[in-house]
């Protein structure tokens, strides 16, 4: 749902001069390999040498981009194969503002990946160049650097299947009836894989996440950082903990929030089943929440009527889709936001309310797609198609459907909201045409310093066990639970528990002589009875501005 390559014993080498923090050009010997294979840990110390001296142009951003002044924009070249470093190069689009502060109070570039696999962070720099009040004090410390990660958006983009094929609609319920429907869905997974294939395969074995981390050493060292400040968020975690574990001594503060549990054994088919369990409790919480709130919503005073009226909905829609667009898949594409977000409770339910009372505008324009949106269906599959090469080139997934089929149908029976969704959307990495890789063991090094952990105890998207497991294995680490709650992406939320620990990290390096329970932000309000009816014409115009929440799929 959200979210490596094998690496022999060399990649866990870093030269001692790297390993200071010191940039150096490759020795002779190396500059002479021509793309003769050198050990991916060479590679990378090639390139971030290459990388440092030549810098980064940074100039007005692409208009197109929508990054108004003035957010820069510049490239950092790397190779496709750090095995190769010689070898063939993609460009790495990246982006910065300035810090705000003084020349005093400026302590180098803050990188962020808000997750995916397959989010772009680009957007990371208006945090600061709008005010954004969480970000305030940070900005004024850091240059807030954002970037495509390889194969996303500017990056090189992988894809996949056409575009506007992609996001037609209405595409077939997940929930398999028959024995015929698993067999229709196991064929668009397969040639979906085949996609992938013919339109990407010289990207795909490449696509890992040690390969992201080793892209992300590169770009800090052609910002002239000797270490590396760094804020990730949902699989970013993942990123932040294979970094970690590739260059312990390049880590100056990381920030790591909503976690993926970084187990070599989890890494991605079990993840993804442990999303199940996660998603049907935070659907459960938001049905509890909707049914306390029956007074504006309407739609039951008890979770078992809401939930009833989700299934009337689910039948209505899977018999003839809402306005011939909106079918159980389409739905389950909306309602799902509000198991991810808190600040998508009252949209859903607004949405969810007004179909209720006889008007489904709100739910068909909430996933009619604009076929008319070129740019943004080519994002959309892009965004898919990295999702995907990501997690199936991280990890050799399960190849026997008698396997995914026993799993997925056991847990579909306490779990039906998200679990066939999730496990068509994944299918495609059993008949993946690529390298599998095999995950690194992410666990700290010597000289990595301490690094903060914030998890909120009932998300969704990456249970809270991923924090703990990533606390555990990063020794010296500190862990911020935000208990009770259950939104993902917690440091983009107003809790001063955890926003001044945030603050006090990145601008002093403090953290907390012992792990920290903070009590939950504040609950989503309903609105009044008479304005939920007034505003239930269009809600979806009232969702939260993505660009502030992490990527997640």
């Amino acid at each position: 749902m959200i979210h490596k390559a094998a690496l022999g014993s060399a990649a866990t080498l870093i030269t001692g001069a790297l390993a200071a923090g010191l940039l150096l050009a490759p020795p002779a010997a190396a500059a002479t390999t021509g793309s003769s294979p050198v050990p991916e840990a060479l590679g990378v110390q090639i390139a971030a040498a290459r990388a440092a001296r030549a810098g980064i142009q940074w100039k007005d951003c692409p208009a197109d981009w929508g990054l108004a002044a003035p957010i820069q924009c510049g490239w950092v070249k790397v190779p496709l194969d750090y095995a190769k470093p010689f070898g063939k190069t993609i460009d790495i689009a990246v982006d910065r503002a300035t810090s705000t502060g003084t020349k005093e109070e400026r302590q180098g570039a803050l990188l962020y990946n808000p997750g995916g696999p397959g989010g772009s962070g680009m957007r990371f720099p208006r945090r600061s160049t709008t005010n954004s009040p969480l970000w305030v004090n940070t900005a004024k410390a850091y240059d807030f650097v954002g970037f495509d990660p390889r194969g996303v958006g500017h990056s090189t983009p992988i894809s996949c299947v056409d575009p506007q094929e992609f996001v037609k609609v209405p595409k077939a319920d997940p929930v398999p009836d028959t024995e015929a429907d698993k067999t229709a869905q196991r064929k668009l997974a397969a040639e979906y894989a085949d996609g992938c294939k013919e339109r990407s395969g010289e990207m795909l074995p490449h696509m890992t996440t040690p390969n992201t981390a080793r892209d992300l050493d590169v770009i800090r060292a052609a910002l002239g950082e000797r270490k590396l400040n760094f804020l990730g968020v949902s699989y970013g975690t993942y990123l932040g903990g294979v970094y970690a574990t590739l260059f312990p001594t390049h880590v100056r503060r990381m920030i790591v929030d909503s976690v993926v549990d970084p187990s070599t054994d989890s890494i991605w088919y079990e993840a993804n089943l442990g999303q199940d369990v996660a998603f049907q409790m935070r659907w459960n919480d938001w049905q509890d929440w909707v049914a306390k709130n029956d007074a504006s919503f309407h739609l039951g005073d008890t979770r078992a009527e809401v939930e009833a009226k989700w299934q009337q909905l689910r039948a209505q829609a899977k018999a003839k889709p809402l306005g011939g667009v909106a079918g159980p898949a389409e739905l389950i594409g909306f309602f799902q936001s509000a198991p991810y977000y808190d600040s998508s409770w009252v949209p859903v339910a607004q949405a969810f309310s007004a179909w209720a009372a006889g008007d489904e505008k709100p739910l068909i324009e909430a996933v009619t797609p604009d076929m008319s949106d070129t740019v943004g269906n080519a994002a959309s599959e892009n965004g898919n198609a990295v999702y995907t090469a990501v997690e199936c080139a991280d990890a050799k997934w399960p190849t026997s459907w008698a396997k995914w089929d026993r799993d997925n149908t056991e847990l579909h029976k306490k779990y039906p909201f998200l679990t066939w969704s999730n496990a068509w959307m994944n299918l495609p990495c059993a008949t993946w045409k690529s390298k599998q890789h095999k995950p690194i063991e992410v666990g700290a090094k010597r000289g990595l310093p301490p690094v903060l952990i914030v998890q909120a105890e009932r998300d969704a998207a990456t249970p809270y066990k991923g924090g703990v497991e990533l606390h555990r294995r990063l020794a010296g680490s500190r862990l911020i639970t935000e208990q009770g709650a259950g939104s993902h992406g917690v440091t983009s939320l107003v809790n001063p528990c955890i926003n001044a620990r945030v603050d006090a990290y990145l601008l002093q390096g403090k953290v907390d002589a012992q792990n920290v329970v903070c009590a939950p932000h504040a609950a989503p309000v309903a609105p009044a009875p008479a304005a939920a009816k007034s505003r239930a014409a269009a809600p979806a115009s009232d969702f939260p501005a993505r660009e502030e929440l992490p990527a997640v799929r």
